[in-house]
């Protein structure tokens, strides 16, 4: 019993289980969310500027739109929460159309989710189908989002034979927008580097946090 309670007044114990229950919490909650929202992917990174305006794909400094915030819109870093949806009950009025997160229908890009704004919706064969376009797609427009756009429609050569995005390829809206936090995903995604610095960063903050004032205490002992 007595070793019991030294081992549970140990600094290192103490810290050991800080952070599993941090990350048991984290996982709970993201676990949570997948099914409060009823979708599988609640939290998605936004990586493309596609809804950011303007935006110009030829521009490889596209990304300096996150300097500017976007009400109704997204940008690049974002981290946007993505709610499931019966898609019969999505919002199609353009301008004020739902952003959908959907499969890219393209024939091998399944695994691809696109994250994309409606601008009409068909009924083909009893069958639910969605045109989307991005709202910073193409640039330059003339008719850039909330205009009602002439061109830059999404065009898929798919298995939904140019109807636009089936239904059952929908996985939900995007319902909240938090800015900036994003740019960790994606740093630690384009860069080989990216994770092993996430984790040196993190054992720094540790050694700072625990190892300095250890050392420092025990010198202190000696003198």
């Amino acid at each position: 019993m007595t070793t019991t309670k030294q081992l549970w007044k140990s600094e290192h114990l103490k810290t050991i289980v800080a952070i599993v229950l941090i990350i048991a919490v984290i996982f709970g909650l993201f676990l949570g969310l997948r099914s409060f929202l009823n979708t599988p992917d609640p939290v998605l990174t936004v990586v493309s500027g596609s809804m950011s305006i303007p935006y110009d794909a030829s521009d490889d400094n596209f990304w300096l739109t996150i300097a500017t915030s976007f009400d109704r819109t997204l940008s690049v870093g974002d981290i946007i929460i993505v709610q499931g949806v019966n898609p019969k009950n999505l919002n199609t009025n353009y301008p004020n159309s739902d952003i959908i997160v959907f499969h890219d229908p393209e024939p091998g890009f399944y695994d691809t989710l696109i994250v994309h704004r409606i601008v009409d919706v068909r009924k083909v064969n009893g069958e639910l189908y969605f045109d989307t376009k991005g709202d910073g797609n193409p640039a330059p427009d003339v008719n850039p989002w909330p205009e009602t756009p002439t061109s830059g429609f999404d065009q898929w050569d798919s298995q939904a034979n140019g109807k636009g995005v089936p239904a059952n390829y929908i996985v939900g809206k995007a319902i909240m927008r938090i800015p900036w936090f994003g740019w960790v995903t994606i740093f630690v995604k384009d860069n080989e580097w990216g994770l092993p610095a996430i984790i040196a960063i993190i054992m720094l903050i540790a050694v700072i946090e625990f190892v300095l004032p250890r050392l420092k205490k025990k010198t202190t002992q000696q003198d």
